[in-house]
């Protein structure tokens, strides 16, 4: 096996073997959803798959390919003698029927199978991330599928905030039902609604006061009121596999003064963020633009009583089949280009005072950027 040092402009034959429903990169050129590897060769431009007898007629129907051949007709002759043909063995054969003999394969493709090819005198090209560079490039039926994940989001989020604001507030606990209402309570009242949408929700952050101080903690236990809680909603679309992004920071109550004062600075990171965001802008230098200005308002990053506090995450990232995917407005030099869809999302995050993070979806235009995102931001609910 070698490693790609350049990219061919037209590569004679790609291929990759795995299960669409877990792998971007075979969903993106299939658009077939599966839960089991399969395979996939392209030759050219014609793109093969290769199906068990379980998809084959599916996969005929659903997939955006050129040809959808037997996975077990081309075992058969390799079976005769009892034995079950391996992955292996079926692809090699299909790449002889094919007459290749040299592939591109991802830096992610399985080094068991690709030693085994390789002993079958199958060349594999690596070629390095991105596998498939268009995909950072949406078109708009893929910024249409990202809207319509995000709407799910938003109307997670607001069956939440209706739940927190049904609460009672009773010695500092928010209350339902006759009991303390607890962060599972809002998530399962977020998820189901996201999914009567046609989405899948997987771990939906809803952390309350300093547990939103680690920004990926998803929030446990009673919810106090007067205090800051982060709901951060990123639901997968069943039907495309396109993902929305979306966070906003809630009180159900009253928030002090202090915090007020976090969550405007916050908010203006975020307005920051959409007036630099365009064409030919490095994320980096949005990032640090932001960085600077919560600098000059006081707001320090660093390590405080042996924990990271303030502003110590990206400003954003892209958002496709993959939540989190190129390119990045954060730490690290990334292009931005017309066409690409990414977060703005700066936080501070302080003990004692809790997290703030307001998160937006936006598309990168020519001359400035369009917010994907409708739902509106408020502190105090």
């Amino acid at each position: 096996m070698k490693k790609k040092t350049s990219r061919r402009p037209a590569p004679p034959a790609r291929l990759l073997y795995a299960a669409s429903e877990t792998e971007a990169d075979m969903l993106y050129p299939t658009g077939f959803f599966a839960p089991d590897p399969f395979l996939f060769v392209q030759k050219g431009k014609k793109k093969i798959l290769v199906m068990s007898d379980l998809e084959m007629d599916r996969a005929r129907k659903q997939a955006s390919v050129d040809r959808v051949m037997s996975w077990s007709r081309i075992a058969a002759p390799l079976e005769r003698n009892g034995t079950k043909a391996s992955p292996a063995d079926v692809i090699a054969r299909t790449l002889e029927q094919l007459k290749i003999k040299r592939v591109d394969v991802p830096e992610s493709f399985p080094l068991g199978l690709a030693m085994e090819l390789d002993e079958r005198g199958i060349r594999l090209d690596l070629v390095p991330d991105p596998f498939w560079p268009e995909r950072e490039t949406k078109r708009p039926d893929e910024v249409r599928a990202i809207e319509s994940s995000l709407r799910a989001a938003e109307a997670g989020l607001e069956a939440g905030l209706e739940a927190l604001r049904s609460c009672r507030i009773r010695k500092g606990w928010l209350m339902r039902d006759g009991r303390r209402f607890t962060a599972e309570d809002l998530r399962s009242g977020i998820n189901t609604r996201v999914k009567a949408e046609g989405c899948v929700p997987a771990h939906t952050i809803c952390a309350p006061g300093d547990q939103a101080v680690d920004p990926h903690e998803e929030g446990h236990g009673p919810i106090r009121a007067h205090t800051p809680v982060v709901i951060d909603v990123f639901p997968r679309s069943e039907k495309t596999g396109y993902f929305g992004d979306l966070t906003r920071t809630v009180v159900r109550g009253r928030a002090s003064f202090a915090l007020h004062e976090l969550y405007a600075i916050v908010h203006e990171g975020v307005r920051l963020g959409h007036r630099r965001i365009r064409d030919g802008v490095q994320g980096l230098d949005v990032h640090q633009e932001i960085q600077a200005l919560f600098a000059r308002q006081g707001y320090k990053t660093g390590v405080q009583k042996g924990r990271m506090q303030g502003f110590f995450h990206g400003t954003g990232h892209g958002v496709g089949l993959q939540i989190h995917e190129a390119p990045s407005v954060g730490k690290r030099p990334s292009l931005l280009e017309a066409g690409h869809v990414v977060t703005v999302e700066p936080g501070l995050y302080y003990l004692g005072l809790g997290g703030v993070r307001i998160e937006d979806m936006a598309l990168v235009r020519k001359r400035d950027s369009r917010c994907l995102t409708r739902v509106p931001k408020q502190l105090e609910i």
